[in-house]
């Protein structure tokens, strides 16, 4: 029987990552994080995805996996990725199933995910390591902590003059880093307009979902000298038309997304419609790093930093030095069989 008409088997579980430390953003800490993993099985072949979902629309690893669950039968009936974006909505269990198809279509096809990608190779790119909010000092510290690092993104309270004061200590720690700022919805209108010179004193060169999810219409009109870009105000494809005249940018994350198929569709979207494009990463092992980085090749900015927040990564493991990442084939995505 060919691989082909050979059954699928699957397996998914929820694992959770333990953390380093707990890490502050506005609105929420974080002490370990949950994922689902997929595990797809056909002729001696195998395709994993891991997925974390988007906490802050419940999407919960416990409830991916009941809607993962309920489209079993579809799924090891032998599924496509294009049948998929059809069969479950945006969200992290759509993600773990698309990236588990990848990397077992890889396997199939005798080529990495990349070329199945349409890429010609792939290349280490530069990534943001990531400071939580905290006190002006230890964020200071926590900069220098990142030896190598060529960016650094810092999360915001939505305090302008408390960030002024974290925004300054961390350009002083780490003047030859190139800096943003993540403000994870917390500020208003006139909050981040009080807090743009501070940001351009600080050489701030991004702004990362400033104002709420559903206030993106106060933005019209915000000449901001600094690039915006969204991240919860775009889930998905039919998110990005809303964005023109709003935001610079537009920040993809597999989770939020559903996957690398979807993602690669909203990049080159985002390019037609004259925004640049960045991929983030909701933490997560190299697992799951493993298949934005194939998206960060047509990225112009790449925030992949999740795995160094973990006490223990997957191995082998993406690869962090000279403040860029790096995923082998091995992670994920390679053109043979992994049992």
């Amino acid at each position: 029987m060919s691989i082909a008409m050979s059954p699928v088997q699957m397996d998914v579980r929820v694992e959770s990552l333990r953390l380093k430390a707990p890490f502050r953003i506005s609105g929420h800490t974080f002490l370990d994080v949950p994922v689902a993993r997929v595990t797809l099985r056909q002729g001696g072949m195998t395709g994993c995805g891991e997925a974390a979902g988007v906490y802050y629309l419940q999407d919960a690893p416990a409830q991916m996996i009941e809607t993962i669950e309920a489209q079993r039968e579809a799924i090891e009936a032998g599924i496509t990725r294009a049948q998929l974006l059809a069969l479950l909505p945006p969200g992290g269990a759509r993600n773990a199933i698309d990236c588990a198809l990848w990397d077992l279509d890889a396997k199939r096809a005798r080529q990495p995910a990349w070329k199945l990608a349409g890429m010609h190779e792939v290349i280490p790119r530069i990534t943001t390591f990531t400071l939580g909010v905290d006190a002006p000092d230890v964020m200071a510290k926590g900069a220098q902590a990142f030896v190598g690092a060529r960016a650094i993104k810092m999360k915001l309270s939505g305090d302008p003059e408390a960030d002024a004061a974290r925004v300054a200590a961390v350009h002083a720690a780490r003047p030859d880093a190139w800096l943003g700022v993540d403000a994870n919805q917390g500020f208003t209108r006139d909050a981040l307009e009080s807090l743009v010179p501070a940001l351009l004193d600080a050489r701030v060169r991004l702004i990362e979902q400033p104002l709420a999810r559903g206030c993106e219409a106060e933005l019209e009109g915000f000449d901001c000298p600094i690039p915006l870009a969204a991240d919860e105000s775009v889930q998905g494809l039919t998110d990005i038309e809303g964005l023109v005249g709003r935001f610079d940018v537009v920040n993809i994350k597999l989770d939020k997304c559903g996957g690398l198929t979807e993602a690669l569709r909203m990049a080159t979207k985002a390019r037609e419609l004259g925004l640049k494009v960045m991929v983030g990463n909701m933490v997560g092992s190299s697992l799951a790093m493993a298949p934005a980085f194939v998206l960060a090749q047509v990225c112009d900015f790449v925030d992949l930093d999740g795995p160094v927040f973990l006490a223990a990564d997957i191995a082998p493991a993406a690869v962090y030095e000279n403040g860029s990442i790096w995923c082998p084939d091995a992670v994920w995505g390679a053109a043979y069989a992994s049992g």
